[in-house]
């Protein structure tokens, strides 16, 4: 997962410049920050945040309505209202100076789980960044549970195909109040004569050795040639005595090394 991890940090840099969604379709709410310019009119101008009630001032209009339009139907609402006995074609921008309004929650196996601010249009990959990208443990997949219309909705995104495949279809926008669940990777367990007996990443079905390497090697007690794996084979427990250390694992497997009796 060291591999996923570097090509996680670069494509989210790469690819900001890819979003999904442009700036000008990002819908403003309570808290965010907007600049607003008129050309020619200088003392039009404001910068101001977005009320509780969806209102932000503006000069000569007062207090307008703007909560759940986006960046660019701000800036239509205020040109139509300028328009409306004050200017003659106006040309308005609107930018957001702080994102404020929308969030999302990362948990499960990133570096840094917990609330994320959603700072405009936001893909899978920045947030997966913002989250201090993914630990070493971490699965093949990410799920993203969504309330659309009232109902629950569930994304299931492939990170081999992402980071792998290069598939940007995957690299999905995340949206407001959207909860962001990475998976924990396969893990095989090694015990008995090792230096180290614990829990280690087992994806891509590794070998007996490549395991028993990670943790530390044997011991000098250890019977080499009677290494054991407990698998669980249609809900069973099966015990696959001396094992090849070349053996092909699978996730949830138990290496057992037992000690040699001279």
């Amino acid at each position: 997962m060291n591999y996923f991890v570097t090509v996680l940090i670069v494509l989210s840099l790469l690819l900001c410049a890819f979003s999904p969604a442009s700036a000008d379709d990002y819908v403003v709410g309570p808290g965010d920050v907007l600049r607003v310019t008129v050309f020619e009119h200088e003392n039009l101008g404001t910068v101001d945040r977005i009320t509780e009630n969806g209102f932000m001032t503006v000069p000569l209009l007062g207090p307008v309505q703007v909560g759940g339009l986006t960046v660019s139907g701000v800036s239509g609402r205020i040109s139509e209202l300028l328009a409306d006995g004050y200017l003659v074609n106006p040309m308005v921008n609107v930018f957001v100076e702080e994102f404020r309004s929308k969030t999302a929650v990362v948990l499960g196996h990133v570096n840094t789980p917990g609330l994320l601010e959603l700072r405009g249009p936001t893909t899978l990959l920045q947030v997966l960044s913002k989250a201090g990208g993914l630990k070493e443990n971490s699965g093949d997949t990410v799920t993203i549970k969504r309330t659309e219309g009232g109902e629950q909705k569930v994304i299931v995104v492939d990170l081999v195909s992402l980071l792998e495949g290069g598939v940007l279809a995957n690299n999905v926008s995340i949206h407001d109040g959207d909860t962001v669940f990475v998976a924990k990777g396969g893990m095989c367990y090694v015990t008995g004569e090792v230096e180290s007996p614990g829990a280690y990443p087992c994806k891509d079905e590794p070998t007996v050795l490549k395991l028993i390497a990670l943790a530390g090697g044997f011991t000098g007690k250890a019977a080499k040639s009677s290494v054991n794996i407990v698998r669980v084979v249609d809900g069973k427990k099966t015990i696959l005595k001396k094992v090849d250390l070349q053996l092909s694992l699978l996730p949830d497997d138990v290496i057992v090394v037992p000690e040699g009796f001279w």
